[in-house]
């Protein structure tokens, strides 16, 4: 599933210079592992209130606080389950019904074993890999819960009367309104190149949003070789085997970014054709895929609903 790195990487946020830049707070700082901005109109920091919120979240599904709801749940403890926790749970059921389980939130033991988890661990032999898959008692919500945090965030922003704001935790985004120079904000979607240390960032595509959501996953920075061979981050649930698609990179936009951010991680397991036709069938999210043809060259594929947003 993705990492802490992928997600710093896979896109970046460009704000024009800032001629309204006094009616604007601006609040960045540290959660679930990664950094948060938050940028929005309005008279007063609301950062105590904006961490008070990602704690919360943090409370619920992270596997690195040892009291929270899915620790607590991991250990095998009866453990009470929010409202937060029952809503997020259920939407990655659904996207997981929706993907034919290429997005499962019981992956945790096998991204662990393949060493992209919390736990580095040597790479398994089949047996070990067929064993895992039987076990699906361990809760990972890393692939939805920075998502879930950018929403929680616009949900607090949005009960203040905010109509300007852009939310972003390691890479997930949810923007509304407009920017402090007073147009959309311009998302950056990094070029999908072998860069594991993140040295390079050059950018494949600006876009223009607003009002939308969007979640970007990607191979590319997260990986590492063994033997020759590459292993990359993205764990198929269905076979316990890093994926091995043309897919480089997924760029999906939605109304909630918790959903970006799970069909995101979805599409890098189902692959380009597999995405293609679940976008088909759902006309509230788009993308904008990055793979590699035949001969190794990367193509650029995207929604009919993305080709206004791209600036030129």
């Amino acid at each position: 599933m993705k990492q802490t790195t992928v997600l710093l990487a896979a896109l970046c946020v460009v704000l024009l210079s800032a001629c309204r830049s006094h009616e604007y707070q601006k609040n960045n700082g540290m959660i679930f592992g990664t950094v948060y901005h938050v940028t929005y109109a309005y008279d007063k920091d609301l950062q105590e209130e904006i961490e008070k919120t990602l704690m919360a979240v943090d409370g619920e599904f992270s596997m690195f606080n040892e009291e929270s709801t899915v620790s607590h749940l991991n250990r095998g403890e009866q453990w009470p389950q929010s409202e937060m926790y029952k809503s997020l749970y259920q939407l990655a059921q659904t996207v997981n019904k929706e993907t034919e389980g290429a997005f499962d939130i019981t992956v945790a033991p096998l991204v662990n074993a393949w060493g992209f988890g919390f736990k580095h661990e040597q790479l398994p032999t089949k047996e070990q890999v067929d064993s895992l898959l039987k076990v699906r008692d361990q809760l990972d919500f890393s692939a939805i819960a920075k998502g879930f945090g950018c929403d929680e965030v616009a949900r607090l922003l949005d009960a203040k009367g905010i109509t300007d704001y852009m939310v972003e935790i390691g890479g997930e985004v949810v923007v509304k309104g407009k920017s402090p120079n007073d147009l959309p904000w311009r998302i950056g979607v990094m070029k999908p190149v072998d860069d594991s240390l993140s040295i390079d960032g050059e950018m494949q595509a600006v876009l223009s949003i607003t009002d939308k959501a969007m979640a970007t996953s990607g191979n590319y920075r997260n990986f590492y070789y063994k033997d020759g061979k590459k292993y990359a981050h993205t764990i198929d649930p269905r076979t316990g085997y890093p994926v091995q698609l043309t897919l480089l990179s997924a760029t999906v936009f939605a109304d909630e970014c918790a959903m970006a951010d799970a069909y995101a991680t979805s599409f890098m397991v189902m692959g380009v054709d597999k995405a293609k036709e679940l976008l088909a069938r759902h006309p509230e999210l788009a993308a904008y895929l990055i793979y590699s043809d035949e001969e190794g060259h990367p193509v650029v594929w995207y929604s009919d609903a993305v080709k206004d947003l791209i600036v030129e």
